[in-house]
């Protein structure tokens, strides 16, 4: 029985039962969502957690207690309240009252068995009586609900102080990670106009390997080893995708790649990557405080990091001004850097580029931008959500220079839609290779770097295309 059985069991609770909706991106079902049945354990669950939260009073946030005397306080406290209520219980109906009640002093309330259940990904809160969760790829609605607004703004309070962040009507919305690394945005009123909104992206506690992502049909063993050979050779990579599409797992796994005994800054708002090698350093940016002041952006974390002497700078995405920065970067000395950009396709990658290279500021001439996008970047790595749910590599593009006023680019990997689906809609295709040797392999061959014959196939298909 795993750790998610056991609490379920601890708990008293029935297992998790989502709600279908029709698709990912369905509406919400139409008229409201029945509540949960307001018994008598339900009302007695509301008087002692109000009770509770009054004798904790000020402990709950003191930053000299370690979780485990906070807890120890706590299921002190809350076995007090619950006898003074003089209310006969069964050991099961403790036992339920006692977890719930633990989960909402000391956990995520009614997101804590969603956070315990290892098969949803990702978690979005749109108000306190309206929880989604993603599963296998498919969005779904609970029967979870925070009780009040109230409940659900003490959660988000809970999480943002943890990491040093704050929440208030003069700061309304906040990135922040839970302890599992796990991603946290939070949005409340008066932006949020539903109510306080908490969306939380859960990351494997375990990270991804290459081997899982070939599993999961994400890659295809040809390019696994085609990605491995672009790392070790240090040639300057940027994932690209769309938002969910799975960029922060793939940066992962490409990381995997660079060799021990290489110094790696990596760089991002709230820090993600699980990096497995021992020589890391890991930086993350620092919103303004109360009074605007004291912001440290990722522009200012990418120039420092030039000062740090890395081998390896990880962005982890680039989306403003650093971006030039980046590129610069890796144009003088840095190359084997790795990023991901928010672009559908390898020629929007560009193209997005370009727009984030104008916001630093610097009025450069569109030719100049792109002729530093073309000698810094090498490889355009573009990954898709398809409409089965499934994140897959749809494309690996060489960035092969200038054609005139053009980044010419070269596909070497397209997946292959013309395969179909199956009977239950899942894409039968995979990433296969177009048969164009890309130019960047005779670095292979100089660094004595060999890759198997099998990589770029014998034929060359005739989707191949050169864009310009």
């Amino acid at each position: 029985m795993n750790l998610a059985h056991r609490l379920e069991v601890a708990r008293g609770l029935p297992p998790l039962t989502p709600v279908s909706t029709p698709g990912p991106t369905a509406p919400a079902p139409a008229g409201p969502v029945a509540p949960p049945p307001n018994d008598a354990l339900t009302r007695l669950k509301d008087r002692v957690g109000k009770a509770l939260f009054e004798r904790m009073g000020s402990r709950m946030n003191d930053p000299s207690l370690s979780e485990e005397a906070l807890r120890a306080i706590v299921l002190g406290e809350l076995d007090e309240v619950v006898e003074a209520e003089k209310v006969p219980l069964s050991t099961e109906e403790r036992q339920r009252l006692t977890a719930e009640l633990a989960d909402d002093v000391l956990g995520f309330g009614p997101l804590q068995r969603l956070l315990d259940d290892p098969t949803v990904t990702e978690i979005m809160a749109n108000g306190p009586d309206s929880i989604y969760v993603e599963q296998n790829g498919k969005l779904t609605r609970t029967n979870s609900r925070f009780t009040s607004e109230e409940h659900l703004r003490r959660v988000i309070d809970r999480i943002v102080s943890r990491v040093g962040r704050r929440i208030d009507e003069s700061s309304p919305l906040v990135d922040a990670r839970l302890a599992d690394g796990s991603r946290v945005n939070a949005i409340i009123p008066p932006l949020a106009f539903s109510g306080s909104t908490l969306t939380i992206r859960k990351f494997a506690k375990d990270p991804f390997g290459v081997d899982d992502l070939i599993g999961f049909g994400t890659l295809s063993p040809e390019m696994a080893e085609l990605l491995h050979a672009c790392v070790e050779a240090r040639l300057n990579v940027i994932v690209s995708g769309g938002t969910g599409t799975g960029k922060t797992t793939l940066l992962n796994v490409l990381s995997s790649f660079i060799p021990d005994g290489e110094r790696i800054v990596t760089i991002e708002d709230a820090v993600e990557l699980q990096l497995q090698q021992d020589h890391v350093v890991r930086l993350e940016s620092r919103p303004p405080n109360i009074e605007g002041k004291g912001a440290v952006t990722i522009r200012d974390l990418v120039r420092n990091s030039l000062r740090m002497r890395p081998d390896r700078i990880v962005v982890g995405e680039c989306r403003g001004g650093e971006s030039l920065d980046m590129l610069q970067a890796m144009n003088t000395g840095h190359d084997g850097s790795l990023s991901t950009v928010h672009a559908n396709s390898p020629r929007d990658a560009i193209a997005r580029l370009e727009t984030l290279v104008l916001m630093a500021g610097m009025d450069l001439p569109l030719r100049a931008i792109r002729e530093q996008i073309a000698s810094a970047v090498d490889l355009i790595v573009q990954l898709s959500r398809l409409r089965d749910g499934t994140r897959r590599v749809t494309a690996v593009t060489e960035v092969q220079g200038m054609e005139g006023e053009t980044v010419t680019l070269q596909d070497a990997f397209l997946f292959d839609f013309a395969a179909g689906v199956d009977a239950s809609g899942r894409f039968l295709g995979r990433p296969v290779p177009t048969g164009v040797r890309p130019r960047f392999t005779d670095r292979f061959t100089e660094l004595g770097i060999t890759l198997s014959p099998r990589v770029f196939g014998a034929v060359e298909d005739p989707r191949a295309r050169s864009w310009s």
